[in-house]
């Protein structure tokens, strides 16, 4: 495991040789639904991680610097810190509940040494500061050192306080509240390429917002149609372009996907593209409309392309070709057969995200039964690995794991009928320079490096 940073592999070598690195949550049978994590996400470094759950709270991880003692200890992350978010919260005017979960984190570039990221959950969004404090100040004139208040007439001296060190505190302080600015729930922020203002997405609008401005928002697009009844489709997901701050797509439930162009117009309501796959009529059924419906969209890092997460697929787009995707890849085509008891148990509704290495060579999404998919977009090469206890032995290779459809089944392969789809991976993260990947699995985030041969 020596050789590239945090003991993997460099970003643009797909080989999908991994191993397990840590594991982070209880092992409890029993999960507390507050537990669940929601969201994942790495900062511009890859250095910090936090996580989201559907309690409030998020869990920011650390990377360990190099020790040579603890050769290894490089890739591993431990707690940073730990701060509620967000808290249920009661609508009277509505006679609605606001769950506390957290369903959007994202970091902003760092400027200083405080790091930044913004947090949503259904109808708030908040801009939480973080930072480090290894000193405090003693000596003040009006205040003993236990705080209290000193008498004025026993002042007879003119004290300048001095930094004393003490023990490293990670603070972390809401600095900005984004609310009020949203009817249906919030299923997107993302922050601009100018680092002064991002977006927030709900189902039938898309906001603008200013970094430093809370109390008013622009609605940049609107697709609330005069007479609800006449609604047939809805906002899914939204993400600014990496580096022009003018662009920015989103997602339908429709599997449509529009490029915007703020230059054009204040209100977006007329797109510059129009990505759509023609469907093929043989193909079609009843669940057609459900499973083309778009969970997750994402701009390559280069920006040249985008991909789009469908139920059954992935699709990579090319920004300057919309007929039809650059690459489809297939996540669980086997579950096409499944597709009955699926809507039954509702999770043809499961909103699975996708990411890309930092090198827009492979990308990953996840599936059932706690397994995550790789593709290799060089070598049109894919893996299926699985996020599990059992192999979670420290550097311990993930052999990759085959679903068998047939009645016949091979030793190491699984059944399709003996998939847990109550075990699912829907939110996953890539290292922007590293081979490191986090995984969510219910309660538990794992973390996997790449491995050199």
């Amino acid at each position: 495991m020596a050789g590239a940073r945090g003991g993997g592999c460099p970003a643009g070598r797909n080989d999908f040789q991994w191993c397990f690195s840590q594991v982070k949550g209880a092992i409890d049978e029993d999960v507390a639904e507050a537990d669940i994590i929601s969201t994942v996400e790495f900062n511009y470094s890859g250095d910090l991680l936090a996580t989201g759950d559907k309690g409030g709270r998020v869990v920011i991880f650390q990377r360990e610097q190099e020790n040579k003692s603890r050769p290894h200890s490089r890739g591993e992350y431990n707690v940073y810190s730990t701060f509620q978010s967000h808290e249920p919260e009661f609508d009277y005017l509505k006679s609605l509940e606001i769950e506390e979960k957290i369903n959007k984190i994202r970091w902003l570039p760092q400027q200083n040494a405080a790091h930044f990221l913004l947090s949503t959950n259904d109808k708030t969004i908040k801009l939480w500061k973080i930072s480090e404090r290894d000193k405090r100040a003693e000596g003040y004139n009006l205040k003993d050192e236990d705080g209290r208040l000193r008498d004025p007439f026993r002042i007879t001296a003119l004290r300048v306080p001095i930094l004393k060190p003490m023990d490293l505190m990670v603070e972390a302080s809401p600095r900005r509240i984004f609310a009020n600015a949203h009817t249906y729930h919030i299923n997107s922020i993302s922050v601009n390429s100018d680092h002064e203002t991002y977006l927030s997405a709900d189902d039938l609008r898309i906001n603008l917002w200013h970094l430093e401005i809370t109390d008013r928002s622009f609605n940049i697009v609107d697709i609330k149609p005069a007479n609800m009844e006449e609604l047939t489709e809805v906002i899914t997901a939204a993400e600014f372009h990496p580096h022009q701050c003018n662009v920015f797509v989103y997602s339908s439930s429709k599997g449509t996907i529009r490029l915007c162009d703020m230059r054009s117009s204040a209100l977006c309501d007329r797109h510059s593209k129009f990505f759509e796959e023609p469907e093929d009529p043989s193909s079609r059924s009843f669940f057609s409309e459900i499973i083309s419906s778009i969970s997750d969209v994402k701009f390559s890092h280069s920006g040249r392309y985008m991909m789009s997460r469908d139920y059954l697929s992935v699709k990579v787009w090319d920004l300057n070709m919309e007929s039809r995707p650059l690459e489809t890849h297939q996540v669980h085509e086997y579950l096409r057969s499944k597709l009955c008891s699926l809507y039954e148990n509702d999770c043809i509704f499961d909103k699975f995200e996708c990411c890309w290495n930092g090198s827009d060579s492979a990308i990953m999404t996840g599936s059932y039964n706690n397994f995550f998919r790789m593709f290799d977009r060089d070598t049109r090469r894919d893996v299926t690995l699985e996020a599990s206890r059992e192999s979670s032995k420290p550097r311990a290779s993930l052999k990759p794991r085959k679903v068998c459809t047939g009645g016949k089944r091979k030793k190491d392969e699984i059944s399709v009928d003996s998939l847990d789809f109550n075990k699912k991976i829907l939110h996953t993260a890539w290292h922007p320079a590293d081979s490191v990947i986090a995984v969510a699995a219910t309660n538990n985030l794992y973390i996997f490096q790449g491995k050199i041969n």
